[in-house]
């Protein structure tokens, strides 16, 4: 199989990339680089894999781009993921967004691509839980733009679909964690918190802390990717675990991992996001035979030990 994954150098583009290649699929990573890293690609690019360094903004470079490459199916995973980034510039993240991916849209419809597996969000999309876990049905009500911006893509991947006859599905992510998440980004409480762990060093707490997501650990996001690209299943699918966990609760699993007192220092709470939120994948189950593998334990091992290689 011949496949592009737009954000291919970001944290979880390029562990999808790895496991494409292992399934023995030719890659093009497509990334302009602004948050996703050469480094992730690494190993993958010894492989065989190739790095095209563009913006999804650029209509007529993305064109050119597929055109080369072929694709048969399209992971689209380049975004704008700030929160805070989308309340302060909601016109920029609507631009990434929003015209970025209907330019993937345009791209792999005019090169014949065969589906396009979109990466969507859960949380930011619902807003806050009035249903837990959150089913795919549960009310829009974005908190912040960039729930908003990821909303109207799906639209556009459902329109595309209608008016086109292209193949599309949209994975909505819980909170994703795993190795190569940035712990110096501004997204990714998880990897923030390792940093901070291996750093000696406290982690900050915006709010009391009792607010909750779902964290799906990222070999489990690739899963479900893969699973989509081979199957007929449209629409929006949830994929997460279903299981809440506080921000306190985080710290105290951490805390037996630090060589310092890992006691949270308290910040006023942030614009836009969400209190409760956890998401229900019995669809993904069901139609796409997907669940989530990964224990949280398990999973900020992992975490932890990829953060400390790279300090």
């Amino acid at each position: 199989m011949r496949a592009v994954v737009t954000g291919g150098a970001g944290f979880i583009g390029s562990n999808l990339v790895d496991a494409l290649l292992e399934e023995g699929h030719e890659v093009v990573a497509i990334d302009n680089l602004s948050t996703g890293r050469r480094s992730n690609l690494a190993g993958a690019l010894a492989r065989g894999a190739r790095l095209v360094e563009l913006d999804i903004c650029d209509r007529q470079a993305l064109l050119e781009a597929f055109e080369e490459a072929r694709p048969e199916v399209v992971f689209h995973l380049a975004a704008q993921i700030d929160v805070r980034k989308s309340t302060a510039d909601p016109a920029y993240d609507a631009r990434v967004n929003v015209e970025g991916t209907i330019n993937v849209l345009e791209a792999a419809r005019a090169t014949g691509a065969r589906r396009v597996v979109n990466s969507s969000t859960g949380g930011a999309i619902y807003g806050e839980g009035q249903i837990l876990p959150a089913p795919e049905n549960h009310p829009v009500a974005p908190e912040a733009p960039y729930g908003q911006s990821k909303f109207a893509a799906e639209g556009y991947c459902e329109l595309f679909r209608r008016l086109h006859g292209l193949s599309t599905i949209s994975l909505r992510y819980g909170n994703v964690y795993g190795p190569r998440q940035d712990p110096l980004g501004e997204a990714g409480v998880i990897a923030i918190f390792c940093g901070r762990l291996v750093a000696g060093e406290r982690p900050t707490v915006y709010g009391d802390g009792h607010q909750t997501r779902d964290y799906v650990y990222v070999g489990d996001v690739v899963e479900a990717n893969l699973l989509a690209a081979n199957c007929e299943a449209t629409g929006a699918f949830n994929i997460g675990t279903g299981v809440e966990t506080s921000v306190l609760e985080l710290i105290k699993a951490l805390a037996p991992h630090a060589h310092a007192p890992f006691e949270p220092e308290y910040a006023p709470p942030r614009l836009g996001e969400v209190r409760h939120i956890a998401l229900d994948s019995s669809r993904a189950a069901r139609e796409l035979g997907w669940q989530a593998r990964t224990t949280l334990a398990e999973g900020l091992e992992k975490t932890l030990s990829a953060v400390k290689a790279a300090a």
